[in-house]
């Protein structure tokens, strides 16, 4: 007769991989050991930037009035970096978690064409002093309310739908995108060279352009955007899985990707309308997330991202100021680097 196992052979040896590996976004001790570096090496990184720029090429005596009176105007830029950073890096994890496909941006949904199609029938109809008076917060809260008006209207209308899907709506907000971008083109030509030299400036992202009185709303609106989005966080893993599995699980997918998409438009439009296009950023900080935090779970992912935004932004506008004197090339810098890692990631795709 065979003898029974003892319940020492079913224990299994201590320090064993058995013993260390459990189901869970960071499974082993040296993932979660990784990513405790991780986030601890961009903090380091984000907190010494951020003091770089307040406190580097101070002119005045460091602790007097004047000191302090730069930094606090230095200040400004410095929160709406945080504000970018933050919108960007969430907006974009989420919208590919939406979207289940991690080459996608809520930039082709047409947020920044209708940026610039706006900008450019200001210029084309009221001129340059008529664009000068199409500034400051009405024309932030315009925008941002003309943004989420028209992502809205299209969520609802393709997604409420009997056959209505993401492959039908992402298709409509290309050929949206497409059709803005043409009108603004042909109305750019029609421009004099001074009004088109104005409205040049407009066009290229810029923390510079962005004004203090934007944050009181721009803040709270990313914030209570954001702070949805993090409270969801365990039904955008679900979501993740895709259509079919997420509602075998009991979750209803259409609602579900129609509040994310929501959430998502808000934090696009505050901060397209905060400092213009920024097409690649997001795209950017999302990979580089994907690959640092190398985790599923959306309430490790969405740290890092925004981390990484802060970081790329602030590191960017440090070094070109202080070491080659071109600040103004910051944003043009970041969109080349953005769209060459989007290159390689779409020559790559399926190995991400």
């Amino acid at each position: 007769m065979a003898e029974a196992p003892t319940r020492e052979r079913l224990t299994p040896p201590t320090g064993s991989l058995l013993t260390e590996r459990a189901s869970g976004p960071l499974p082993t001790a040296r993932a979660r050991r990784r990513y405790r570096i991780v986030v601890t090496t961009l903090l380091v990184l984000a907190v010494g930037f951020g003091i770089g720029l307040l406190a580097w090429d101070n002119p005045m005596p460091v602790g007097s009035d004047g000191f302090w009176r730069i930094a606090q105007l230095r200040a400004t830029m410095v929160m709406v970096m945080l504000v970018v950073a933050f919108c960007q890096a969430v907006a974009t994890v989420s919208f590919q978690t939406a979207t289940n496909n991690r080459i996608v941006t809520p930039s082709i949904m047409g947020f920044e064409a209708l940026y610039v199609a706006v900008q450019t029938a200001a210029v084309y109809v009221l001129g340059v002093a008529g664009a000068g008076l199409l500034k400051g917060l009405p024309q932030f809260v315009l925008m941002v309310v003309l943004m989420v008006g028209l992502s809205c209207a299209l969520y609802g209308w393709l997604l409420s739908g009997r056959y209505g899907n993401i492959q039908i709506m992402l298709l409509i907000g290309i050929i949206i995108g497409g059709g803005l971008a043409s009108v603004a083109s042909f109305m750019r030509r029609l421009l004099s060279p001074s009004e088109f030299d104005v409205l040049t400036a407009r066009m290229f992202g810029s923390m510079a352009s962005a004004e203090a009185s934007y944050l009181p709303v721009a803040i709270p609106l990313c914030l209570a955007a954001g702070g949805a989005l993090w409270w969801q966080a365990k039904r955008l893993n679900v979501v993740a899985l895709g259509r079919e599995t997420s509602t075998n699980l009991g979750l209803n997918h259409r609602r579900e990707i129609m509040r994310v998409l929501f959430l998502i438009s808000i934090l696009m439009a505050v901060s397209t309308a905060l400092v213009g296009p920024m097409t690649f950023l997001g795209f950017l900080v999302a990979t580089l997330a994907y690959q640092f935090a190398d985790t599923f779970d959306h309430h490790h992912l969405f740290p890092v991202a925004v981390l990484i935004g802060f970081v790329v932004l602030a590191g960017s506008y440090f070094v070109l100021k202080n070491v080659f004197y071109a600040e103004g090339v910051v944003s043009i810098i970041i969109e080349m680097i953005g769209g060459s890692v989007f290159l390689f990631v779409i020559l790559r795709k399926g190995r991400l």
